[in-house]
């Protein structure tokens, strides 16, 4: 554990503290990525070391916390994250003074640690951060808002390309179904495989997908929508209280025509309403795939912007971000599918 520069601030294992779950569940603005079994999986895939800075003493109640996991790698350097491979990954405090007082000691720590950086992720415009904290890249982010009843959400999706499809799945008579089996994981696993290739980019390794299920247990959904025997779409979502995270998606691209996707969506939003939750978060998209976030618009859901802060702010450029994911994708253009695996469970635990 690290130890804090000057007095105030407090490092703690929210792994080990047992004031942690309680402010999970307390905090509006916890998500999924702030939980225990969130942060076991980076741990156990990845050997993360997650760690939060708050102002609450050791022997008062947690009231506030930035959460991070210290990232070690001989390729890319050593950095606080919050959070690798997390669409967002919010402050959680109480007032502007509390994110003052524990960016100034994040600082302190990065110089004194000689950490790379430090990068923090946020969709709230009204969090003003240190100084020393420079915009790294900004991204779309969509929530679907289900208050409304079943029949009103599914009269604002777009007629054509969600309403219909949705009906033209079901008259394909597309089978459906959902859990967390090895079966279906591995499932879920060969369509991402599938759509990542196509993006020319690696998939994740397929322990990071067994360790979410595993530490995260019921709160992890995987649907999958097949033709006959054939898997042709699946979806991984993830709950936390009255919120439900869409996180991973992939499909055959010889079978889009059929509806499958805009089906699993449409379950996971019944599911979503009958556990008598209130959100639906269909994550992050990069600005530049419209094509995605077309997709997400259809759905009638609110858009926000995402800002990903680092520091020091001289390293943090947008459009040096975006020269390195060009570069990626031009490389791995060049590599065959057996190679994008093993790229993927040599290369992540470097880039989170």
């Amino acid at each position: 554990m690290m130890s804090s520069p000057y007095t105030g601030v407090y490092a703690i294992d929210p792994l080990r503290d047992s004031r942690w779950p309680e402010l999970i569940v307390r905090h509006p603005n916890a998500s999924v990525f702030h939980t225990r079994g969130w942060l076991r999986a980076l741990q156990v895939t990845y050997g993360y070391e997650p760690v939060a800075f708050t102002t609450s003493a050791p022997t008062e109640n947690l009231t506030n916390a930035l959460l991070f996991c210290v990232v070690r790698s001989w390729l890319t350097g050593t950095r606080l994250v919050s959070l690798p491979f997390s669409d967002h990954c919010e402050p959680l405090i109480e007032c502007a003074e509390q994110l003052g007082a524990l960016c100034a000691h994040i600082e302190v720590l990065r110089v004194r640690e000689e950490r790379k950086y430090v990068e923090m992720r946020s969709a709230n415009p009204s969090l003003e951060f240190d100084k020393e904290f420079g915009r790294a890249n900004s991204y779309s982010l969509h929530r679907l808002d289900l208050h409304p009843s079943l029949e009103a959400l599914h009269k604002g999706f777009h007629k054509d390309c969600i309403q219909r499809r949705i009906r033209h799945a079901e008259r394909e008579s597309l089978t459906y179904e959902a859990g967390r089996s090895l079966l279906l994981l591995k499932q879920l696993y060969g369509l991402l495989q599938m759509t990542r290739s196509r993006r020319h980019l690696p998939p994740q390794p397929f322990a990071w997908f067994q360790n979410l299920v595993t530490c995260m247990g019921k709160d992890v959904c995987i649907r999958i929508a097949s033709k006959g025997s054939q898997p042709i779409a699946g979806i991984m979502t993830l709950d936390h209280g009255k919120k439900m995270v869409y996180k991973y998606g992939g499909s055959d691209v010889k079978f889009n025509n059929l509806g499958a996707t805009p089906m699993l969506f449409w379950r996971a939003i019944k599911d979503a309403k009958d556990a008598g939750m209130e959100e639906l978060d269909l994550g992050r998209s990069d600005l530049d795939n419209l094509g995605l976030i077309t997709f997400k618009k259809r759905w009638s859901a609110a858009c926000t912007t995402l800002t990903t802060w680092r520091t020091p702010a001289a390293i943090a450029s947008p459009s040096f971000e975006h020269l390195k994911v060009r570069l990626a994708k031009a490389v791995c253009a060049r590599l065959p599918d057996s190679v994008l695996t093993l790229a993927g469970r040599l290369l992540y635990r470097h880039i989170g």
